[in-house]
C-alpha cells in the first residue's frame, strides 16, 4: 500500500500480502522442479502443499480487491475527482499488457512467421495478471454505478459476485471458441487453455472489495478482536454452506460437481481466505509497526511475480529453469531451490529499496 501514514495503514493486509507473495514463489518453484514420481496425492505432505497452492490465487485476488477498494474509498471525492480512478485505470491496463507480454510468442515485435499454433494458444490464454487487470476495471465500473444510482458497495459487490458465480456454471459449459476468437473466448471459460477466466475467479476480488470498503468506512475497526471474530465467523459459515450445498447437489443431480463447475468450491476457498485474513488481523491487533521487509514484499508483488516467472519459465528473450529441470528434481533439492528463490526475491526488493529505485507502475 502506498500510504505511509500509520493512521491509514492496515497492518494485517501487509502481513497477508507478504505471506501470499512468498507462498506464490515457493508454489511456482516447487511445481516446476518437483519430479513427477513424487507427486502422489496419498502423500500427506504433497497433498497439503497441493491444496495450499490452490489457495494462492484466491488470496491474491481477495487482497488485491481489498487494498484497491480501501485506498479508493479513503478519498471522499466524487468518482471523476478521485485520483484513484486514473491510477486504477493505469494499473488495470498495465497488468493486462504485462500479462500478454510475459507470454509473447516471439522475440521479434512484428515477425510471427515461425510462431506455432501451440505458442499462439499460450499467448491468448488468460492468466492472473489479465484477470486482476480486468478485475480492477470492473471494480471502477462498480464504483461508478454505486455513485450514479446511489447504491451501497455492500449491495453492488454482492450483486457482482452473484452474477459471476452463477455465470460460471453457465459459461463453462459453452464452447465459446465456436463463436468468438480464442483471444476473447479465453476470458469466459477454460476451454482455450486459460488458467484464470473471469468466471468464477473475479468473485474473490469482488469479495475483497467488500472488505476494503468496510475498512475505509470504519477507521481502526481492524484493531478490534470483534472484527477478527466476525471475519472468522463469516469464513466458517461459507465453508459450512459449501458442504451443505454439495449435499444438495448430490441429492438433486446424483453426483457432486464440487471440483468442476459448482460454486461450492468458490465458497470453500473464500471461507478459507477469510479465516486466514482473520488470523492475520488477530496477530496485527497490537502491532503498530512491522518489519520493513514485509511491507516491501507486499508493495512489490508485481515485480516479484514478473522476475520469478522469467527465472522459472523463461520468455522469448531468455531460457528458464524449466528448460533444464522441469519435473525432474528430488524433494530435497526442490525445497532448497524454492528457499533460494524466496531469498533471491527478498534480496531483489531490498536492492530496489536500498538503491531508491522508484517505479510507481510496479508498486501497489
Amino acid at each position: 500500500m502506498t500510504q505511509s501514514s500509520n493512521k491509514n495503514r492496515v497492518i494485517f493486509l501487509d502481513l497477508i500480502r507478504a505471506f501470499a507473495v512468498l507462498n506464490m514463489v515457493q508454489g511456482h518453484t516447487i511445481d516446476v522442479l518437483l519430479g513427477d514420481e513424487f507427486r502422489i496425492m496419498s502423500n500427506p505432505f504433497f497433498s497439503l502443499w497441493f491444496h495450499n497452492r490452490g489457495m494462492t490465487a484466491p488470496i491474491f485476488l481477495f487482497t488485491a480487491g481489498t487494498t484497491f477498494t480501501y485506498l479508493f474509498r479513503l478519498h471522499k471525492e466524487k468518482f471523476f475527482s478521485n485520483p484513484r480512478v486514473i491510477r486504477g485505470l493505469q494499473r488495470g491496463l498495465l497488468l493486462i499488457g504485462l500479462g500478454y507480454l510475459l507470454r509473447y510468442p516471439t522475440p521479434y515485435i512484428f515477425y510471427f512467421k515461425n510462431v506455432t499454433e501451440s505458442q499462439w494458444k499460450i499467448f491468448f490464454a488468460v492468466d492472473v495478471l489479465q484477470l486482476i487487470g480486468f478485475g480492477l476495471l470492473f471494480v471502477l465500473f462498480a464504483f461508478y454505478l454505486s455513485e450514479k444510482f446511489k447504491v451501497s458497495d455492500y449491495l453492488i459487490f454482492p450483486i457482482f459476485i452473484s452474477l459471476n458465480i452463477l455465470g460460471y456454471a453457465f459459461f463453462e459449459n459453452i464452447d465459446w471458441k465456436d463463436f468468438l476468437h480464442t483471444s476473447i473466448a479465453g476470458y469466459f471459460y477454460k476451454g482455450t487453455g486459460s488458467n484464470f477466466p473471469l468466471f468464477p475467479w473475479l468473485s474473490y476480488l469482488f469479495a475483497g472489495a467488500i472488505l476494503g470498503s468496510y475498512l475505509a468506512n470504519n477507521a481502526r475497526v481492524f484493531k478490534t478482536i470483534k472484527f477478527s471474530f466476525a471475519v472468522i465467523l463469516a469464513g466458517i459459515t461459507l465453508i459450512g454452506l459449501a458442504f451443505i450445498f454439495d449435499q444438495f447437489e448430490i441429492l438433486f443431480f446424483g453426483k457432486s460437481y464440487f471440483w468442476t463447475t459448482s460454486p461450492n468450491l468458490v465458497f470453500l476457498r473464500l471461507g478459507i481466505v477469510l479465516i486466514l485474513t482473520s488470523v492475520f488481523s488477530f496477530i496485527a491487533i497490537r502491532m503498530e509497526t512491522i518489519p520493513k521487509i514485509l511491507i516491501l514484499l507486499g508493495r512489490n508483488t508485481l515485480l516479484i511475480y514478473i522476475v520469478h516467472l522469467l527465472i522459472l519459465y523463461g520468455s522469448p528473450w531468455n531460457i528458464g529453469l524449466n528448460r533444464y529441470f522441469n519435473h525432474a528434481l528430488e524433494p530435497l533439492y526442490t525445497i532448497l531451490l524454492a528457499l533460494l528463490m524466496i531469498a533471491a526475491m527478498i534480496g531483489l526488493v531490498l536492492l530496489v529499496y536500498l538503491f531508491n529505485i522508484r517505479n510507481k507502475t510496479l508498486v501497489t
